[in-house]
């Protein structure tokens, strides 16, 4: 039986995982559910003290004494995750990312978007978030229309239930950089790619995009689940499948 460390990305609590737990869990393994400080509760602007550190606790402390883990990490949980996965190598069966990677000793979550859309969001979070938090995307049919992409495979109950649970980022998760560790463990990983392929994953690699660069390693794993950017809601079953083969 392996322990399952689910981890949502930007914006969302636990309930994000709660399909995809549910059959980890029929198949007979444990499954935990992540809830991050100041993500994903009504309760609330987001607490302005709220950093990495505070995310890699809340990970951390998800973990717990379990060893066997398969730490599966979505989107913005990547930065604080992978501080995780560097600190407890010897707990960790494997580390899956889904629909993102590790970023390089450095980069900030930002500097992943184009200089127009990262211009955008540091507004918002100086404007709208008053500096501590960015405000949530609207999930809603016009949001799709404009990013067909990320939002692909969502039913209009999965927007409905994504706007009512949706709240601001704590801005520190934004903008802090990655800080790794010179000697990176070589914990098994893997990337299930939702919104881009394996194919175009090689292409940034061999073009040095950084956000990709530890891909060239050839122990990765790597595989596609064609759909937007959240499977765990679009296709739940299938993402299930590639943890459990993971």
């Amino acid at each position: 039986m392996s322990t399952y460390v689910l981890v949502p990305g930007f914006f969302f609590g636990p309930w994000v995982w709660e399909e995809v737990g549910g059959l980890l869990r029929a198949a007979g393994h444990e499954a935990r559910t992540v809830s991050l400080t100041g993500q994903g509760e009504r309760s609330g602007e987001a607490t302005p003290d709220v950093s990495v550190s505070t995310h890699v606790a809340d990970i951390t402390d998800a973990i717990g004494d379990a060893d066997d883990v398969v730490l599966v990490l979505h989107s913005g949980a990547t930065i604080a995750g992978t501080a995780v996965a560097d600190r407890l190598p010897e707990r960790l069966r494997r580390i899956v990312y889904v629909d993102t990677a590790p970023f390089p000793d450095g980069m900030a979550q930002i500097e992943f978007l184009p200089p127009d859309v990262q211009a955008e969001q540091r507004r918002q979070i100086e404007t709208e978030g008053k500096g501590r938090s960015l405000p949530a995307r609207p999930f809603d049919e016009d949001d799709r229309r404009r990013d067909p992409v990320s939002l692909a495979g969502l039913s209009a109950a999965d927007l409905a239930q994504m706007r009512r649970s949706a709240t601001a980022q704590p801005a520190a998760l934004v903008l802090e950089p990655a800080r790794r560790p010179a000697e990176i463990p070589d914990t098994p990983r893997t990337l299930i790619a939702s919104t881009f392929t394996t194919e175009q994953v090689r292409a940034m690699v061999a073009a040095g995009a950084p956000a990709f660069a530890m891909l060239a390693d050839p122990s990765w794993t790597l595989t596609e689940l064609p759909t937007g950017h959240w499977p765990m809601l679009s296709r739940p079953k299938e993402l299930a499948e590639l943890l459990l083969a993971a």
